[in-house]
């Protein structure tokens, strides 16, 4: 009985081992990711169902303005250096935006460092964490909001968001390694190695 008690000691402790590396390890590659690209965030006022579609119009107005002069761009800082002389007039399209539907909602623009929970767009599972982004606030910022990755571009390749085409795919591959990318397909895997690793830690603290 003693035997078995320490095999089973022996193997929690290399199991825990291995899934401390593993949790590491996405840490580790969650940064690395989040230092390539670049998210699209917009918040709406609130969760109220007008003010919700308030926010997809002004989402739809940002991307049809900044489509053309994003399109083709290959790199990160000018990618960056796009968004932030915009900044001003994507402000202005989204104030258009809001008075045309009868609202003076404030609208604050800019490019920051955002916390995110886990999330999916298309095939993607972005896992939590910081990742620069242009962040647009309307009113309050209270509802839920709306995301996509702007760079590299898998928001504007055509009308239908959230439907990432074969063509938005392969910017994304050129960004990342290989095994970032695999991983974006496969977080779930993390999640399973996640959830193991606390049962063990309840089962042996």
């Amino acid at each position: 009985m003693k035997k078995i008690t320490r095999t089973g000691i022996i193997l929690a402790a290399v199991l825990l081992l291995l899934c401390g590396y593993h949790q590491y390890k996405n840490h580790s590659m969650t940064e690395e990711i989040a230092g390539k690209i670049i998210r699209f965030h917009v918040r709406a006022n609130s969760d109220a169902p007008l003010d919700q579609e308030l926010k997809l119009k002004v989402r739809d107005a940002i991307g049809a303005s900044m489509q053309p002069v994003l399109s083709g761009v290959s790199d990160i800082e000018k990618s960056r250096r796009i968004i932030t002389d915009h900044l001003f007039g994507i402000e202005k399209e989204a104030e258009r935006v809001i008075s045309e539907e009868g609202y003076d909602y404030p609208v604050r623009a800019e490019l920051a460092v955002v916390d995110f929970p886990e999330k999916t767009y298309g095939n993607y599972t972005f896992p939590a964490g910081k990742y620069e982004a242009l962040e647009v606030v309307i009113g309050e910022g209270k509802g839920q909001n709306w995301w996509c990755v702007m760079y590299p571009n898998l928001c504007f390749f055509n009308s239908t968001y959230e439907v990432v085409d074969e063509e938005a795919e392969k910017s994304l591959e050129q960004v990342l390694t290989q095994e970032e990318y695999k991983s974006l397909m496969e977080h779930k895997n993390y999640k399973v190695k996640s959830a193991l690793l606390e049962w063990l830690r309840e089962k042996f603290e």
